[in-house]
């Protein structure tokens, strides 16, 4: 059994924020994506894949289509295909993401 623990893999940069992969199959992938103070993920969009956002640390502005809320350790979000979505680390602290998407792109 492949067993990961995220606060071990959490990689952060001051450039720009880090995609560490945790787990990935050609049915899908899962991610951790970690945001220093003020960085972002871009709005963009998946024509045919879901993707999950679990806030595992910290807290962010996520956005998904015309919606953005801002959400803490413990919230989960659905970004469904064809939906711009993103993130922005609002908060005071480093943000960690646990991220899926499905099918693998």
């Amino acid at each position: 059994m492949e067993v990961k623990r995220w606060a071990d893999e959490a990689r952060f940069s001051i450039e720009k924020f880090q995609k560490v992969n945790l787990f990935d199959s050609e049915r899908m992938f899962c991610d951790i994506y970690c945001f220093e103070t003020g960085q972002q993920q871009a709005l963009h969009s998946h024509a045919d894949n879901d993707k999950i956002y679990h806030v595992l640390a910290g807290q962010g502005t996520f956005t998904v289509g015309t919606e953005s809320l801002k959400l803490e350790a413990g919230s989960t979000v659905l970004c469904p295909p064809g939906e711009d979505h993103g993130v922005v680390n609002t908060g005071a602290e480093r943000l960690v993401v646990l991220v899926f998407m499905a099918p693998h792109p």
